[in-house]
């Protein structure tokens, strides 16, 4: 995949950065975040290591956002920090979720799963409950 032109370094590390440690605070396992962020064993050791290192392609700045995207609305939701960084390991019975945790649809490591469950957050959010 071709790399997203990046004005300074400072924005990957950044981006990678935010997004492991959102990823962290979820309690991911090392196997969901591979399937969130699209990558590798030895690339996220990496990135780990050395978020500087990150090399931002279209589909890992996609997933990033997703995820950061996420992370935003559930702090809109919530204001306990446990349901912020909670939520994603509660089992939801909406029809959506169909008794599910967010983190079991989001480490599928599918691109739309990380669509779906942001569109379906903000769907809450905005009293559609789609």
């Amino acid at each position: 995949m071709r790399a997203v032109s990046q004005p300074a370094t400072l924005t990957a590390e950044a981006a990678i950065a935010t997004a492991l440690n959102i990823l962290n605070k979820w309690n991911c396992t090392e196997k969901e975040k591979m399937a969130i962020l699209g990558v590798g064993r030895s690339t996220l050791h990496k990135y780990q290591a050395s978020p500087g290192s990150a090399r931002l392609t279209a589909d890992l700045l996609e997933r990033i956002s997703y995820l950061l995207n996420i992370h935003a609305l559930l702090r809109t939701l919530f204001e306990n920090p446990d349901n912020i960084y909670g939520f994603v390991r509660m089992p939801n019975r909406s029809a959506f979720f169909g008794g599910k945790a967010p983190m079991e649809i989001m480490s599928s490591g599918l691109m739309t799963a990380l669509y779906e469950v942001y569109k379906h957050l903000d769907a809450i959010r905005s009293g559609e409950f789609a």
